[in-house]
C-alpha cells in the first residue's frame, strides 16, 4: 500500500489518502486552539517549523512515534500516516481528537516506561521527542522510551537501516545527546515564540529538509 520513491537517505510515499488541508493551516489551527501551559512547561513549536518537521517525517517515516509533540502528531497531512502513527503524551486532553483507532493515544508518563504497551515494542521506524524538561536525568527516561519503540534493524524491511530519531533540545546538551542516542545537531532551528530560550533539533541520520536554515531564527 505504500509507494516508495528513494530519496538520498530517506524514502517518500505518495499516498491516495492525502489531506486537502495543508500542513501550514494544520499546525495554526493547532497553535491557535490550544493554550501553552507554562506550568507544564509545554511550548508550541512556531507553524512554519512544524512545517518543516512534517515534510521531513514524511519523507522518511512509515509509523512513527510522537512523544510529546501533539503538535506534530495533529498537523500530519497524510492520513495513513497518521492512522499507522501514535501520540505518546500524559495529557489526555489530546485524545480528544484523535481518530477512531484506539492506538492513536497512548497515555504515558516517562517516570513510568514499564508501562508502555507491549505492543508497541520496536514497533515505529521513526521516533519524535521533545521532553518538557532537559535535565540528564529526563533525557535518559526518554532515551529509554525511544529504545522501547524505535524498530531493531533486523526486523526493518531493509536490514542496512536503523530507525530513525528526532528530538528537540538545548545547545549545551549536544554531547549528552551524542553520547546517549547518537544523536547530532541539524541546522534547522526550531522557532518556539514562547520560550525564552532557543532549542536546536538532533538527529541521528542525515536529515533532508532540516538542513536547511529556519528562515524564523537570526543566524
Amino acid at each position: 500500500r505504500w509507494y516508495v520513491v528513494v530519496v538520498g537517505a530517506c524514502g517518500s510515499f505518495t499516498s491516495k489518502a492525502k489531506s486537502k488541508m495543508s500542513v501550514a493551516v494544520r499546525a495554526q489551527k493547532f497553535v491557535a486552539r490550544n493554550i501553552e501551559n507554562e506550568n507544564f512547561n509545554q511550548y508550541w513549536y512556531s507553524p512554519i517549523t512544524i512545517e518543516a518537521c512534517i515534510k521531513e517525517i514524511e519523507q522518511c517515516a512509515k509509523r512513527v512515534a510522537f512523544l510529546s509533540t501533539p503538535s506534530l502528531f495533529y498537523s500530519l497531512r497524510n492520513s495513513e500516516l497518521s492512522s499507522n502513527s501514535t501520540l505518546l503524551d500524559l495529557y489526555e486532553d489530546f485524545n480528544q481528537r484523535t481518530t477512531s483507532n484506539s492506538t492513536s493515544f497512548v497515555k504515558w508518563d516517562f517516570n513510568k516506561n514499564d508501562e508502555l504497551p507491549k505492543n508497541l515494542l520496536h514497533a515505529f521506524d521513526y521516533v519524535v521527542a521533545d521532553p518538557p524538561f532537559v535535565t540528564a536525568d529526563v533525557w535518559r527516561k526518554y532515551a529509554e522510551a525511544i529504545n522501547f519503540l524505535l524498530i531493531e534493524p533486523e526486523h526493518a524491511e531493509d536490514q542496512t537501516q536503523h530507525g530513525k530519531i528526532l528530538v528537540s533540545s538545548i545547545a549545551e546538551n549536544e554531547e549528552f545527546l551524542n553520547d546517549l542516542l547518537q544523536l547530532k545537531p541539524c541546522k534547522w532551528r526550531p522557532s518556539i515564540p514562547n520560550l525564552v530560550y532557543q532549542y536546536n533539533f538532533y538527529a541521528n541520520y542525515d536529515v533532508k529538509v532540516l538542513q536547511e536554515v529556519n528562515p524564523e531564527i537570526p543566524s
